[in-house]
């Protein structure tokens, strides 16, 4: 073993070297790291090639070792990068950030909760919460949930949606006193998904076929088998869908008129009012106009349908804080969010948190 250790330690100077040059740099260390691995492999001497069992067991895991501590400089090095980042971003919107990246689902709730109390206790006594969203739906009741849990510790809530935020994303974003979003963010849908026992599945698209087929019955249109289809439905599982679609479209009422509509006092752009002042019928009526159209699927036509600013300011008429034009903005929220996106990615994680005080 002495003739062993002697001629593996010449071959040992470019970790040390390594080490060094990670002084400077987390990466330069991580790429050094990984050289002087392949290198040192390829330079073993001769004499080393009948290494036994036990010596190439004690390579292999220097090998898990050097790689696992490129991974922790790596992942030092993103959260100390991200941490300036959102830090910056909490100094320009004046609140506290948080980052939410993946579904709305019932399992993640008690999580969710433990993370905004971890913001909470830091110290800092924000009022004001600004939600960086990023999903493709969930659950209606769990999105009910978070929002209870965010307005029980903040009085203003805003919403970013750098990419996309879609169905129960959509309403989550929805309870925001102010939405933000740039020409290639989106909302979509509010079509709940309701867990039928075995998978997730989109509330209005059942209902909306079981509504075609009692319309063709009804003008004796029916097909045989779709006959058999509407005789097989089962009708507590519709009743769960249509009870999620009621719950949608009331969230939303309720939580535009609550939060979106709280500072809309004069009416701005209807002609005929202009200048008076909006009454509590008005702000529901509107807020139902809105759900109702959000939530019609003859609208559309797909539940993974992206609504871009353009189409949620021109046709719904909901005001959105369009950050399109300001580049000051728009470049901090990208190099946040393009940089998290890129890092959840690679490791193939497919939920994620992040404030200045959890990563």
């Amino acid at each position: 073993m002495g003739t062993v250790f002697f001629s593996l330690s010449p071959l040992l100077m470019p970790f040390r070297v390594s080490r060094f040059i990670g002084t400077f740099s987390p990466f330069l260390h991580a790429f050094a790291l990984s050289f002087c691995m392949s290198h040192t492999l390829r330079n073993l001497p001769s004499k080393l090639l009948n290494l036994t069992a036990i010596q190439l067991y004690l390579w292999q895991q220097a090998s898990i070792v050097i790689k696992g501590e490129c991974v922790q400089e790596l992942d030092k090095h993103v959260k100390d990068l991200l941490n300036e980042r959102i830090v910056a971003l909490e100094k320009y919107f004046d609140g506290d950030c948080i980052f939410y990246y993946g579904l709305i689902f019932p399992s993640l709730e008690k999580r969710f909760r433990q993370f905004i109390e971890l913001l909470q206790e830091d110290g800092n006594n924000r009022k004001r919460l600004i939600v960086f969203l990023n999903t493709a739906g969930g659950s209606a009741e769990t999105a009910e949930k978070m929002v209870e849990l965010i307005r029980y510790h903040y009085s203003e809530v805003y919403f970013v949606i750098p990419d996309e935020a879609m169905s129960a994303g959509t309403i989550f974003c929805l309870s925001g006193n102010k939405i933000y979003m740039d020409y290639s963010s989106s909302l979509g849908p509010i079509d709940p998904q309701v867990f039928n026992g075995k998978d997730w599945v989109p509330a209005l698209g059942y209902l909306d076929q079981v509504e075609k087929m009692i319309e063709k019955s009804a003008n004796n249109q029916l097909t045989e088998a779709e006959f058999i289809i509407l005789q097989n439905q089962d009708l507590a599982m519709l009743s769960q869908f249509e009870q999620a679609k009621n719950l949608t479209i009331t969230l939303v009422k309720k939580w535009l008129v609550e939060y979106k509509f709280k500072d809309w006092s004069t009416h701005r752009t209807d002609p005929d009012k202009k200048g008076q002042d909006v009454t509590l019928k008005e702000k529901e009526e509107r807020a139902e106009e809105i759900a109702n159209i959000l939530s019609d699927n003859k609208i559309w036509h797909s539940h993974g349908r992206k609504i871009s600013v353009s189409t949620l300011t021109n046709v719904l008429k909901l005001e959105i804080e369009d950050y399109s034009e300001n580049k000051k903005l728009r470049s901090m929220v990208r190099s946040y969010n393009d940089f998290l996106i890129d890092y959840i990615n690679r490791h193939d994680t497919i939920f994620f948190l992040h404030s200045r005080c959890y990563f």
